[in-house]
Order: C-alpha cells, then structure tokens, then sequence
C-alpha cells in the first residue's frame, strides 16, 4: 500500500522524534539504499545524494526514507535530539519470510521446492548483500560512540549480478530448478554498491561473513523448515 508506506515512513517518524524530544532518547532511524534510487554514481557514497523518481512505482518507499532523514536532521538542529542515521543496503539471512519480495528469499524458497528461479532482465544488474550479523554489529557500533550522526552507508562492498547469484544459489542448494527470465520491472536499479569508507573510518567496520558462508548459513535454516513442515 503506497500511502501507508509513505505515511509510516513519515508521520511516524514525526511521532518518534517527538517522543525522543520529550524523553531525551537516542534514535536510530533504519534508512535505506533506496534514498540513491537508480544511482549514477558507483560505488555510493553517503555524500550523494541519489537520482530518484519522485513519482514512480517505488517512489513512496525511497522518498518515504529520504524524507524520514530530513525530520531526524531538522529535529536534531532545532531540538537537539540524539540521532543516528545508517543506510543499509541488501540484507539477508535466516528466518525471512519466504514472500517478502527480497531476492535472496525468492531464489532459496524456488531453489528447494525445485521451481523455476525467476531473474528479472537480463540478470546484470547488481547488488551487494550484507549478511544479517554483520548489519546488526554496525547499527550496535553506530549507537554506541558519541562522535558521529551519521548517515553511515551499512553494506557489502562487493557486488554480485543477479545471474550470479542464482547460479550460487542453485549450487549451494543442490537444485535442478532452472532460471527463467522475467520483464525487469519499472524503476528497478541497475547498479547498488556502498562506499563503506564511513563506516570503516567512524565504526571499524566492515562485513566480516562472505557471500558463500552467508547462503550456505541461511539455506541450511530454510532447509529445515521446509522438512519439518514448519512455516518459513
């Protein structure tokens, strides 16, 4: 639902920063890669600031996020409240819900029920993933030191294409489903990769679980959901 996506992303964020105001709290505002859309910039530095379509399908999830920046900065300039900002780019890893539209789920879920993997385009475009472990080691190291705001970019630097990683993931999974191209949906990126120097300069931190560990970590909790006839 586009309104109530733009309108959590908004309206509550104003509701946070006041309850913030009131009690004094330290807010962490989960952004997104999505504030740089279809960047044309590679890799994306915090410093840029995005090439969006401010009326297209996604719009309301990324303006909804870039929006939610703006209220935190205005708030913590006028008001001085306490805030942290990150980025965080693809994540992943076990217990995520098999119809949550995120791609590493969509491939492990038709790559253990042997369906057809479906790659959007021609598969080239890119992104990173960082897996979940890491992600929630830089939001604890951004909360916890007094010298930054941010916003800090949270994400793996190394960038894989879609092919590639249906390929792993068949691999990983020891699946016979074969790919099958779809039309690439409108506004849908090319190209997503963060520059981490922020976070290795500001947190000490970099993903420390590569791409193969991660997959094999989160297919192996997939797995046994499916075999003991669990919900995913």
């Amino acid at each position: 639902n586009p309104i109530k996506t733009i309108k959590t992303s908004t309206v509550g964020m104003v509701n946070i920063m006041g309850l913030a105001k009131r009690c004094g709290a330290r807010v962490l505002h989960a952004s997104t890669s999505e504030v740089y859309g279809d960047p044309l910039v590679h890799p994306q530095t915090e410093e840029y600031w995005g090439h969006v379509n401010p009326i297209g399908p996604r719009s309301c999830y990324d303006e909804g996020k870039r929006i939610a920046e703006s209220l935190m900065m205005n708030y913590h300039e006028a008001h001085g409240v306490e805030i942290r900002i990150i980025r965080i780019f693809n994540t992943y890893g076990p217990r995520m819900a098999p119809d949550d539209g995120r791609v590493i789920s969509n491939f492990i879920t038709q790559a253990l029920r042997g369906d057809e993997i479906t790659v959007y385009g021609d598969g080239r475009q890119t992104r990173s993933f960082c897996y979940c472990s890491d992600l929630i080691e830089g939001m604890l190291r951004l909360m916890d030191q007094d010298d930054h705001i941010g916003p800090v970019n949270i994400g793996n630097p190394v960038e894989n294409t879609m092919l590639e990683l249906a390929e792993a993931v068949i691999e990983a999974t020891g699946s016979s489903s074969r790919i099958a191209h779809l039309p690439l949906p409108k506004d849908d990126p090319q190209r997503r990769c963060p520059d981490i120097t922020r976070a290795r300069s500001w947190l000490n931190w970099e993903p420390a679980v590569p791409l193969a560990e991660g997959l094999r970590q989160t297919i192996e909790w997939y797995r046994e959901s499916l075999q003991s006839a669990q919900p995913l």
